[in-house]
């Protein structure tokens, strides 16, 4: 073939025809299958990099899950009734209030209510004790005796982590996509560490919710941007892989938090909680050597146009890895100094709605997430135990709930290996829907037309298989989280990751907003909350049918290869194209007629291919006539 294009351009044709000639493929768009190939592969520099993204992971999981200790709700004990207000006539003894609730209520006219319902009532407790059990003495709620009355004032704390966390993956989303990805993580670990720090010296809950705002934003910021290098950093064999290990280490800070908490107790100069949020943030001061520890993204430089400093880092690269570009068969130096003229090009997040397949593919993702956190939450609640004791009530929860998440990470590498992600996450998604309409209506039935009679073995009997079917539940339904987040970050074009990546971090954080909006609401319409998120996974079922297989391709680099980037056909390609040739058979007739082109003056009649395609009596040449079922050109 190339023997024919060197002998075509040294023999034009008569008339000044010139064949087409094939472009040369590029190489610097395909930055997984000849750029990182041609700088070591997943080498010494990548692997070293992505460690360093692991580390912070056990520091945003102390981060994360620290509103379990700073804002645990204590065992409240009533020393001194109002007795002057209520019917009492002798001091009673004091009234311990069980499940860790704020306080009791009472009327004006002594009339005993029932827990956290304060319209038009008083708080039945002149002194009270409020002792934690979750490994601290003292904590927010403690030191402001946010009980009663104030106790709304809690959830307004446990929002503003969640809700500056959502603002952040939005906004720190975009950013790294418009200024790359090292920006926005310095920026990140820069903010963190002061506002953080600031939130430790809080004099008020007001002053503490508004700081914890800032520091979920910086948090977001620091989370998406080391997701997404960590990323950008591996060829597909190793992506999945490396995710799942920070995955788990996010995991071990869960798991470690509680003996943290507890080393922080009866600190001589500080309350508990200041210290425990001293401790925990401290840790990042370790991530400010990134300032020149971390480079910038290679594959956004190279996708962003960005080629100076792509040749500067390409160049840093090749010699940690110990390869010679200057030798290199494959030209991706050599086509990169051709393209240094060109300027940088930037893409907002808002261009992909004027795509056809990739908005479609990012708003099935967004629904999914926002899924799998909600219903989280329904399982949760489901699975506790409302008669025991709280220090037993508190610890038994949170652990179950960091043993499922390890149970998950343990469990969705070997399911993605075998069925892919796309595969992993439907089968994920079918067994919480299972596990929610079995929790929702099963146990109902099995209640009300099996066991009768027997009301204890019957409710027993319903208690266990609801607490079976919530462990089962929670543990689908974070494996759903996990993969749809990674789902999004590999089928999101680099132009764009950053942006899409904060899609679905943020409708993650929606969904697990719904927890402290039932606990406002005292989980009143808890049963609709479930339903509601039951129809959701079965809508998430169908949708997920449409969404591609990423596992062992390519990242997109561009907008368009992620437009490509669609779902397989169910036909194999042999099948197809033996469909479409029964199909053209019908049209054999056509070709019977004998069609003969010239040109008039040298013009080139280039409608050959167009005629051929319909039958010769409707055949029309240019100048011509038609004459039966021939079609005869001037000039013949």
């Amino acid at each position: 073939m190339a023997a024919g294009r060197l002998e075509a351009q040294d023999h034009p044709p008569e008339n000044g025809f010139t064949p087409l000639e094939h472009p040369v493929p590029r190489l610097l768009p395909h930055i997984d299958g000849s750029v990182l190939p041609s700088l070591g592969g997943f080498g010494k520099h990548q692997k070293q990099l992505v460690v360093l993204t692991w580390i912070p992971a056990l520091f945003i999981g102390f981060s994360q899950f620290s509103d379990y200790f700073l804002l645990a709700q204590p065992h409240v004990t009533c020393l001194q009734p109002l007795t002057n207000e209520t019917n009492w006539t002798a001091g009673p003894p004091p009234v311990t209030v069980p499940g860790g609730a704020p306080a009791w209520h009472l009327k004006v006219n002594g009339t005993g209510e029932g827990l956290g319902d304060s319209n038009g009532m008083l708080c039945a407790c002149k002194e009270w004790r409020l002792e934690l059990q979750t490994g601290l003495s003292q904590n927010v709620v403690t030191k402001w005796n946010l009980v009663c009355d104030s106790a709304w004032k809690v959830h307004i704390a446990k929002f503003s982590l969640l809700v500056g966390s959502i603002f952040g993956y939005l906004v720190m989303g975009v950013m790294a996509d418009w200024f790359g990805r090292h920006p926005v993580l310095i920026i990140s670990v820069l903010f963190m560490l002061g506002f953080g720090v600031s939130v430790a010296f809080s004099v008020n809950v007001t002053m503490f919710s508004t700081l914890r705002f800032f520091e979920g934003f910086c948090l977001a910021g620091l989370a998406l941007s080391l997701y997404v290098l960590r990323i950008e950093l591996c060829l597909p064999a190793w992506r999945f892989s490396m995710t799942m290990v920070a995955s788990f280490l996010m995991v071990v800070g869960q798991l470690l938090m509680p003996g943290v908490a507890a080393l922080c107790r009866n600190w001589p100069d500080r309350d508990d909680w200041q210290v425990l949020q001293i401790v925990i943030i401290s840790p990042f001061v370790l991530m400010l050597p990134y300032v020149w520890l971390f480079p910038e993204s290679l594959r956004w430089l190279l996708a962003t146009q960005h080629y100076k400093r792509s040749k500067v880092m390409m160049l840093s690269i090749a010699r940690k890895n110990e390869v010679n570009l200057t030798t290199e068969p494959s030209g991706v130096l050599t086509e990169l100094e051709q393209e240094l003229h060109k300027k940088p090009q930037r893409t907002c997040i808002v261009k992909m709605m004027s795509t056809r397949n990739l908005w479609k593919n990012i708003v099935v993702l967004c629904v999914n997430s926002l899924t799998g956190y909600g219903i989280h939450h329904c399982f949760a609640r489901s699975m506790m135990d409302p008669e025991a004791q709280p220090i037993a009530l508190c610890h038994a929860d949170y652990y179950t709930m960091a043993g499922i998440a390890v149970a998950t990470c343990l469990a969705v590498c070997p399911a993605v290996g075998l069925m892919g992600r796309r595969g992993g996450l439907l089968t994920f998604m079918i067994i919480t829907a299972l596990a929610s309409l079995l929790q929702l209506g099963l146990l109902n039935l099995f209640g009300k037309y099996g066991l009768r009679h027997d009301t204890v073995l019957r409710d027993t009997l319903n208690r266990k298989f609801s607490v079976a079917f919530s462990i089962i539940g929670m543990f689908s339904s974070h494996a759903v989280s996990t993969l749809s987040i990674f789902f999004c970050a590999e089928i999101t074009p680099t132009v764009i990751r950053g942006g899409g990546l904060g899609l679905v971090l943020a409708s993650a954080g929606f969904g697990m907003l719904t927890a402290p909006i039932m606990e406002l609401h005292n989980q009143k319409g808890y049963f609709l909350h479930h339903v509601i998120f039951a129809c959701c996974t079965l809508l998430c079922i169908i949708c997920l049918l449409l969404l591609p297989e990423p596992r062992g391709q390519p990242l997109p680099e561009s907008m368009a290869d992620g437009e490509t980037f669609t779902r397989q056909t169910l036909l194999h390609p042999g099948e197809q194209h033996l469909l479409l040739a029964k199909t053209d058979g019908d049209y054999s007739r056509v070709h019977d007629t004998p069609l003969h082109l010239t040109t008039t003056g040298g013009a080139t009649v280039a409608a050959a291919t167009a005629l051929a395609a319909v039958p010769a009596s409707y055949a029309l040449a240019t100048g011509g006539e038609v004459i039966g079922n021939h079609a005869i050109a001037n000039g013949v």
